[in-house]
Order: structure tokens, then sequence, then C-alpha cells
């Protein structure tokens, strides 16, 4: 578990270092990620979706 000292009573300042320290940790994604169910072929798609994009932006960043 993860945890946040308060400092001089500052409650909303120990607020926003938590959800950053769960953001780092990839907490909201993958509750996102189980939220609901994908068929496997929705899976499949996405998948191959997001390895295009991420070949389009290693090829921009070679060719720089």
């Amino acid at each position: 578990m993860t945890q946040v000292q308060v400092k001089n009573g500052n409650l909303d300042y120990a607020i926003k270092k938590y959800k950053q320290k769960l953001a780092r940790n990839g907490v909201p994604s993958e509750a996102k990620k189980h939220d609901a169910y994908d068929k496997p072929g929705v899976r499949r798609r996405k998948a191959k979706k997001e390895a295009m994009k991420n070949a389009r932006r290693n090829e921009r960043k070679n060719n720089r």
C-alpha cells in the first residue's frame, strides 16, 4: 500500500502526492483495463493498432 505523510496538517497536499504516486504505479490504467471485458478479437485489433502507432512513432524518431 502506498503511504504519504501529512505535514503541517496539509491534507490537500498529501492527497495530491498520493494520487501522483498511484498514477506513477499505473493503478488507474490497470483499473481501466479490468473495467470491462474485451473480446479476444477486439484485444487483437487494439494491440495491432497500438503496434502500428508505435512503429510510426519510432520511424519518425529514426528519420531525424
